[in-house]
């Protein structure tokens, strides 16, 4: 453990955690320069969103629905703009895989035979200081060919030749989420900052060389305002190293309810930048339940696995989704499909890739350009759906959708989903919600719990609707009221029956799962105080503001 004496200061930033191996190839004086100069110019900037975030939540819960924006009709009804045209390696996004950065993963989703990978520095990587470096360093090994190693059960994982691989889009961290072993004056970088302008600064060069560019996805953007200053950010970053304007490409998830409603502006915002949108509908449905979780039973929905892609809310967010992109000229892609193939149960295997088939064929009808898959063995089955649609055209940007009306009323109709609560819900809610926990405080943000790979946000859904629930005093199909004390209750007896191990989390998680699901506070993204408490080098509480911040 670090004290305050063992602290590195380099170009008016202090690194606070213990050093990593190699971390002295990452952490050089011009790059740490160069975030220093991202986090200075927009530093107040960030707070004032994050505080906007604040008001605007309070004005949901206050019952002021979301609606599209007056200010900003002029960019909507102006049928003059586009985006900027797909960039090389991003023409054909038929099939991306998506995961967290460590070596393993690196190769195997470089090898998978997808168009894009997604490599994941945010919901499905804990920002362990370690993660964050070795991320950093893979992603560069890799470009450089020097990842390939032997696991210490003598299995290979070598690259495929470079005209094989996908090309590369980065996730950093969402705004929310500092970077406590990081300080310029004493205050903590964004993770976003931190993520985008390391792995900016070290391979925009190297990617351009190789043909291609740096490309990024952006998360959790909650309106046009937050896409404009990664804007700013981008034309920042490529004047400081002599970089054309446009040559980076960002992919926005739609991913938050508020986003919904300025998916025009948000591209408006970006567009000499804008590669498309993505429809993150786990951390979407996430987002909705926050937002509206006092509103009563209006917006109380079932069961998580009951809330499908076929509700009508969800049908309205893809389809609108779809429209914009395609009106703008931008690419929309289609959300995760979870499903981790069990190579060693044949009949649950075949249901899975029946599920993960129809899902993405409802996306590539749907106008989609592609779609996410998780794990290497779903790249042919997202391959042969779209490939079906497509045939040899590399998208269909063509289809306008212009039979789609955008319809603000309709991306809130949660009152038309169908389903029940179940009391297997309320458990399955509980137990992967901890599960999860448990593994992101060691460190694994992408975990498979009963054959679907999780991230962050499943747990956010599964804290989010037992609070709602309770909240409300919903009803189970058995007519149970689901109050805090029964919830206690299933607590209790669902963390009796969880398999324990040497060095597990498990105690560590419950706390977690219990504060940011049965506490009257609701914490805007429980990896918030998790992270204040476990993962930083000073172990301190996080603060209130932090807390709210979202």
């Amino acid at each position: 453990m670090n004290t305050f004496t063992d602290n590195i200061t380099i170009n008016g930033i202090t690194l606070t955690a213990q050093p990593i191996c190699r971390q002295n190839e990452v952490l050089t004086p011009d790059a740490l320069d160069f975030v220093a100069k991202l986090h200075r110019a927009t530093a107040e900037r960030r707070q004032d969103l994050l505080q906007a975030r604040r008001t605007r939540r309070a004005e949901i819960a206050g019952g002021q629905d979301p609606r599209f924006l007056r200010e900003t009709e002029g960019i909507r009804n102006d049928p003059s703009w586009r985006v900027a045209p797909p960039a090389p390696g991003l023409e054909d996004r038929r099939v991306e895989i998506t995961g967290p950065v460590d070596k393993k993963m690196t190769i195997n989703a470089l090898n998978s035979g997808a168009k894009v990978w997604l490599a994941d520095m945010e919901d499905s990587s804990t920002p362990t200081w370690r993660n964050v470096i070795k991320g950093q360093l893979n992603l560069t090994d890799a470009l450089e060919r020097r990842i390939d190693f032997t696991s210490p059960e003598g299995k290979e994982y070598k690259l495929r030749p470079a005209g094989e691989l996908p090309t590369i889009v980065v996730r950093p961290r969402g705004w929310h989420l500092p970077e406590k072993h990081m300080l310029i004056d004493g205050t903590p970088v964004a993770g976003g900052i931190v993520d985008f302008g390391l792995f900016f600064f070290h391979n925009a060069r190297r990617l351009l060389a190789q043909g291609k560019g740096p490309y990024f996805y952006l998360p959790k953007i909650e309106n046009h305002l937050e896409a404009r200053i990664w804007n700013d950010i981008f034309v920042l970053a490529q004047d400081l190293l002599g970089i054309p304007q446009g040559t980076i490409r960002a992919t926005v998830l739609i991913e938050t309810i508020t986003a919904a409603f300025e998916m025009e502006e948000i591209l408006y915002e970006l567009r000499d930048h804008a590669a498309g949108l993505n429809a993150g509908r786990w951390d979407y449905i996430f987002s909705l339940i926050k937002n509206f979780r006092t509103r009563g039973p209006r917006f109380v929905l079932p069961d998580r696995a009951q809330v499908t892609m076929t509700q009508p809310f969800m049908r309205a967010y893809t389809e609108q989704l779809v429209r914009a992109c395609h009106k703008r000229g931008a690419m929309a892609i289609g959300g995760m499909a979870a499903a981790v193939p069990n190579r060693k149960d044949e009949a649950a295997n075949t249901n899975a890739f029946e599920k993960v088939r129809a899902d993405k064929a409802r996306e590539a009808n749907d106008g989609f350009d592609g779609s996410w898959v998780a794990h290497p063995d779903l790249v042919p089955v997202c391959r042969e759906v779209f490939d079906t649609i497509l045939g040899d055209r590399p998208n269909q940007l063509d289809r306008t959708r212009e039979d789609v009306t955008p319809d603000d009323r309709a991306l809130i109709n949660v009152a038309a989903t169908e389903g029940t609560i179940t009391e297997q819900g309320i458990r399955n809610n509980i137990e992967v919600g901890i599960r999860y926990i448990e593994s992101w405080l060691r460190g694994n943000g992408a975990v498979a719990i009963h054959n679907l790979m999780e991230d962050a946000a499943t747990a956010e859904i599964s804290r989010s609707q037992l609070w709602q629930w309770m909240y409300a005093r919903a009803i189970t199909d058995h007519g149970e009221i689901i109050t805090h004390h029964w919830i206690e209750e299933l607590l209790d007896e669902e963390f009796a029956r969880l398999e324990r191990f040497d060095g597990d989390r498990f105690e560590d998680a419950r706390d977690i799962f219990e504060e940011v699901t049965l506490a009257q506070d609701f914490p805007s993204f429980l990896t918030l105080p998790a992270y204040a408490r476990y993962l930083t080098e000073a172990r301190e509480k996080a603060t209130v503001e932090e807390l709210a911040a979202a």
